[in-house]
């Protein structure tokens, strides 16, 4: 795994971190994992592309100490509560929101807390195949996510970040490529449209 890092199309670590909630993988084993991910991120300084299911105080713990040798760190699918977001924005990580935002059974929360996050540090994303934006319509026949299902989840954060679709859509993608390091490039008028 070093030597993939090392080529230059590599633009993060993982995804890696911690999820307690089904208990696939024996914690210990888990934390292990996620520190050695760690310490080859602080060595390439690469940023980190964080995954946390039930497992918020833990992944906390064991990055405070690598934190300050990271570039950058992503919690990716933020689904948690407000403790969690604002315990992550005190350790300047950046927090991805996807599709869970549109599921009135269990996304509703988010509704609240997206307007806590940053310019520069809110990352919109898919998840695709999975997370398929539940306020989607038409919904697609074969129930599968995809990344032309992004401006779903733009949609509804813009909403409740009270901002336009275009200034998320500006902001986001620039948070999305000075952390992943990618080129900036200028949308055509039919990629400004689109996102709409």
């Amino acid at each position: 795994m070093h030597a993939l890092l090392k080529e230059n199309r590599v633009r993060a670590v993982g995804e890696c971190g911690l999820d307690f909630n089904r208990d696939f993988s024996p914690r210990p084993q888990q934390e292990k994992v996620l520190e050695a991910h760690l310490a080859m991120a602080v060595e390439l300084q690469l940023p980190v592309f964080l995954h946390e299911r039930d497992a918020n105080q833990r992944l906390l713990d064991i990055l405070r100490d690598y934190r300050d040798r990271l570039p950058a760190a992503v919690v990716h699918c933020f689904t948690g509560e407000r403790t969690a977001l604002f315990s992550y924005l005190d350790l300047d990580l950046h927090i991805g929101i996807t599709g869970w935002i549109c599921d009135e059974r269990r996304g509703t929360h988010l509704h609240a807390l997206v307007g806590n996050i940053p310019r520069g540090r809110v990352m919109l994303e898919s998840d695709a195949p999975y997370l398929l934006p539940r306020s989607l319509r038409p919904k697609p026949k074969n129930g599968r996510n995809e990344p032309a299902y992004l401006p779903e989840v733009l949609r509804e954060v813009a909403l409740h970040r009270d901002e336009s679709q275009e200034d998320l859509a500006r902001h986001s993608t620039a948070c999305a490529r000075a952390f992943f390091d990618l080129p900036t490039v200028q949308p055509t008028e039919d990629e400004n449209l689109q996102l709409c």
